[in-house]
């Protein structure tokens, strides 16, 4: 069950980072959307490696494949397949972790819980199985074209390491964000940001940062009292992607900086409608979205696999030194922008979908 995300809009991942291939089948799609295979492999071109030189070479095109559940270019209402062959794995890189654990990977782990693992790339562990979020978060992107037009999502490069970027999330424009290899909402900051990565590659050493995302336009409504709230389910998303580490929303982690009296955002009429007067809820209040932009962070860790002798143990038990091989990002953070976009869009367009179901 731990491959399933979503209650209406459903889905589940599967493939293992050097299996066959990796993919995905989405259930609950309502029937007559638009489905396109170029509009999900845009998205997968985002994501995919070899875009630069600040992530992996693994060179890998990820063309997708729908299997089943579209018709002539519109969902039939049937589970959809969508699959990706890999091409470029090179599992003899990973010998050595066939009986080593890397450190602050998830090799102990696994080895744990199942008795077993997929030692070759890290298996499911692999950041390689976000492909199946992020086909499922074009389909769901559909969805939420066809029942609400205006809704925007934009996630973009807030922070590497020490280096911040300090653009508003209402002024991040897509156009600026796709267009440098970090995706960075500030041109500038992402030249330095890009030094400071390719720096860390030559030493053999990898960064972290923040991924910042907001949600223009989102209806009024979505989100269910108590365990669904809407900032729960995004959580739930967004600590689910590899390497994130910590999440917060509106205010987050800032807000005990505040007292209730400045913290509290009043309520107004602007434009004929109910709206705040500022938005340090982030536009979820009472697990439920007001209409306001929602607006996140995500913390990622540096990457774990370090080009750098690391101490750690085998599977014997036995204290032992490993130098991480293979081909890996040394910052995961330009590449997981569409993956945190379409987790987003997949809690969205679950919540819009049950939303529809709550009154007349």
């Amino acid at each position: 069950m731990s491959s399933n995300f979503g209650h209406i809009f459903r889905i589940s991942t599967w493939g293992e980072s050097h299996g066959a291939g990796v993919g995905v089948v989405i259930d609950g799609c309502p029937a007559g959307v638009p489905v396109s295979r170029e509009a999900i492999q845009a998205e997968l071109d985002r994501r995919r490696p070899g875009q630069s030189d600040i992530v992996t070479p693994r060179s890998e095109e990820d063309r997708v494949e729908i299997l089943s559940g579209v018709l002539d270019g519109l969902s039939l209402g049937t589970p959809i397949a969508l699959s990706v062959r890999n091409k470029d794995h090179r599992s003899s890189a990973y010998d050595e972790m066939q009986h080593t654990y890397r450190p602050s990977h998830a090799d102990y782990c696994y080895d744990a819980k199942y008795g077993r693992r997929a030692w070759a790339g890290g298996g499911r562990a692999s950041a390689r199985e976000t492909i199946g979020r992020v086909a499922a978060g074009a389909v769901a992107g559909a969805v939420l074209s066809a029942l609400c037009p205006e809704l925007e999502i934009i996630a973009w490069v807030q922070r590497v390491h020490r280096i911040s970027c300090g653009v508003a999330p209402a002024d991040v424009k897509r156009d600026v964000v796709e267009g440098n290899i970090v995706r960075c909402a500030d041109p500038a900051v992402a030249e330095r940001m890009a030094a400071a990565i390719r720096e860390a590659r030559a030493a053999g050493d990898s960064l972290g940062g923040i991924v910042a995302c907001t949600i223009r336009r989102c209806p009024v409504g979505l989100g269910d009292p108590v365990f669904d709230k809407l900032e729960a389910t995004l959580a739930h998303a967004m600590m689910s992607i590899p390497a994130c580490k910590g999440f917060d929303l509106g205010s987050g982690f800032d807000a005990p900086d505040y007292r209730g009296s400045e913290h509290n955002d009043p309520y107004c009429i602007k434009d004929g409608r109910v709206r705040t007067l500022t938005n340090r809820s982030g536009g979820v209040q009472g697990g439920i979205s007001n209409g306001e932009d929602i607006n996140m962070r995500l913390a990622f860790k540096p990457t774990a696999t370090l080009m750098i002798e690391q101490r750690t143990v085998n599977d014997r038990g036995e204290e032992v030194t490993l130098r991480g091989k293979g081909r890996h990002d040394p910052c995961v953070l330009p590449r997981a922008v569409p993956v945190v976009e379409a987790m987003a869009r997949l809690v969205l367009c679950d919540h819009l979908l049950r939303q529809r179901c709550c009154r007349l």
